[in-house]
């Protein structure tokens, strides 16, 4: 066995980065995940830059484990294939725009029709609901309607995105525990379900307390940059070479920061007593700690913190956090092999459980790498196959590393 998971089957029509993320959790956990992807091109991602070794970032980031078939799902054939997948499922994901998987034939009801056992989870940019529900939505886009863009970046330095997915990526975690709900109530009722999610009711959850924080006193929330609306100090801090980060949440740890920076006559200083009053002088506070951390470098400054148990970091760079020897020791990065790049590094899912070492058993799959072995699995003839392929129904992938000609 290599998950919990395993025995699952998922049938995924996803692209770009929402629903890929989802698939590739359950992929992680053991299931089965055959990609359905559109002819030549097929998912989005795949050319979403940078390249390397002609395959998309973005794309390898969120697609191990899956294998990969290309299927015409605007013909009637293409239609009927991915119907018989759906036969012997347990899971269909899709990621469309709303309603477009009715149109396709597609939807819950007619998939439910050929698999009353199925799982069904649709994964939105606005939900089922409302008017925005027939919107077409990005990351970046839902950040700044659901307010998260609002209130991101510093209150002199423009809008700005949360420079990661985190709508997209938190979405498909909220669809991966629909799916996993939902099988487990399989397992007592015998029937499946409809699941569905969205980026907006991730970012509307996201943003939790600040909207209770408005109910609660009727202030718009204000752009913080790394300080915390509800803790002073917490931020990033300027030393004698590079900036810091420190967080302080209650008065023991505000107490230790006061020694160790030799100012312990802050404690008893009425404008900094409390995590209130601290708040209420964030400014002058933060000036003044500042002024002291300049006064030595940061390496200095964070054993010090550390040795004293004070929350602390230094900004990091991309090349630093990949070369970190935490980063190593938690193995988040693992090699693995693909046919067409030489060293491949993917982060895995970050959790583990005792019972399974869960792992990447499968690079990315190239574009149609198993349309003729998913389809021979299920009794389709080689003549029938190379008759779908010549009618542009399919599309597979030669050993040689060229798309087939038939499409």
């Amino acid at each position: 066995m290599t998950g919990p998971l395993t025995g699952i089957r998922v049938i995924d029509v996803t692209s770009n980065i929402s629903g890929p993320s989802l698939t590739m959790i359950l992929a992680d956990l053991g299931a089965e995940v055959i990609k359905i992807e559109r002819p030549n091109t097929g998912d989005d991602s795949r050319t979403m830059g940078p390249l390397l070794e002609g395959e998309g970032v973005y794309y390898l980031n969120i697609n191990r484990n899956k294998r990969s078939i290309v299927i015409n799902l605007r013909s009637e054939e293409g239609k009927k294939l991915a119907s018989n997948l759906v036969k012997d499922s347990d899971v269909f994901v899709e990621n469309f725009r709303y309603g477009k998987a009715e149109e396709m034939g597609l939807g819950y009801s007619e998939l439910r029709a050929i698999n009353p056992k199925i799982i069904y989870c649709s994964l939105t940019a606005y939900g089922q609901a409302g008017d925005k529900k027939y919107k077409p939505g990005y990351d970046a886009i839902i950040q700044a309607d659901t307010g998260i863009m609002g209130i991101n970046g510093t209150e002199t330095g423009g809008v700005a995105r949360a420079a990661v997915s985190i709508l997209d990526q938190g979405s498909a975690m909220w669809g991966a525990i629909g799916v996993i709900s939902a099988l487990y109530d399989r397992m007592k009722s015998g029937d499946g379900q409809r699941v569905t999610t969205s980026l907006y009711e991730t970012g509307i959850a996201w943003m939790g307390y600040h909207l209770l924080s408005y109910m609660a006193t009727g202030d718009e929330p204000r752009k913080m940059g790394s300080n915390h609306a509800a803790f002073a100090p917490y931020g990033a801090f300027a030393t004698a070479d590079e900036s810091i980060m420190i967080g302080v949440s209650n008065n023991a740890l505000f107490e230790k920061v006061c020694r160790i920076i030799c100012k312990e006559e802050w404690v008893e200083d009425e404008r900094f007593q409390t995590n209130v009053a601290r708040v209420n002088n964030r400014n002058e506070l933060n000036y003044l700690i500042e002024k002291q951390f300049k006064t030595k470098s940061s390496s200095h400054w964070i054993q010090r913190f550390a040795e004293e148990g004070v929350p602390c970091s230094i900004i990091q760079t991309v090349s630093a956090v990949i070369g970190d020897e935490q980063t190593k020791s938690t193995k988040m990065l693992t090699d693995v092999k693909h046919p067409n790049i030489d060293e491949l590094a993917l982060t895995r899912l970050p959790l583990q459980l005792s019972k399974f070492p869960l792992s990447i058993r499968k690079a990315p799959p190239l574009l149609g790498e198993d349309t003729v072995a998913i389809l021979q699995e299920r009794g389709v003839s080689q003549e029938v196959i190379d008759e779908l392929i010549t009618k542009n129904v399919i599309q597979s992938y030669n050993k040689g590393g060229e798309q087939n000609d038939g499409i």
